[in-house]
């Protein structure tokens, strides 16, 4: 028996899920389109307006943006003086990350990531195996759901410093 892993059909809206269904009527563009969004974001050039006045305007709104770039860098080393205080946990292969920072655990796989802060973290399991190089770190959250990353390592003997550098991060920013 053959199955569809993922079949190649559009839903079809049906008037269980959208009471303004009307069957052999297409639905309407939504409101957010690109071809309406052009429309409202490009002003008109005023009819009188010299070709000096277009660029004293685009220089002006630069300066706006450079200026906005001065106070993001600023906080960006903020930012980076805060987490360079407390210590940090970061591991990854070649598909996966773990980080433990000041802000919370981090888990990303792939294109996918997941914040944790420390304040909806109820328990952090760690896990490595007997054999094998896998480092599993699990997040419990308060509200009895738990999330887990795994790691491998490229040598066996690296994943007891990973379990210390974790506890010890831990310990500094996780409150019982």
């Amino acid at each position: 028996m053959e199955q569809r892993i993922d079949p190649n059909t559009q839903p079809a809206y049906a008037a269980g899920t959208d009471p303004a269904y009307i069957p052999g009527l297409t639905a309407p563009r939504p409101a957010g389109t690109p071809d309406a969004d052009q429309g409202k974001t490009e002003e008109p050039a005023p009819e009188g307006a010299a070709p000096e006045d277009l660029a004293a305007a685009e220089a002006a709104a630069s300066g706006a943006q450079d200026a906005v770039d001065a106070v993001d860098g600023e906080k960006g080393r903020e930012e980076d003086e805060k987490t360079a205080d407390g210590p940090v946990f970061e591991v990854s292969d070649r598909r996966g990350s773990i980080t433990a920072d000041r802000e919370g655990i981090r888990f990303t796989l792939d294109d996918q990531e997941a914040d944790f802060r420390w304040g909806e973290i109820g328990a952090v399991e760690v896990k490595s195996p007997r054999f094998g190089r896998r480092f599993t770190v699990t997040v419990h959250m308060s509200t009895n759901r738990w999330f887990n990353a795994e790691v491998e390592a490229a040598a066996r003997s690296s994943l007891k410093g990973w379990a210390q550098e974790l506890d010890a991060v831990l310990d500094a920013y996780f409150e019982e």
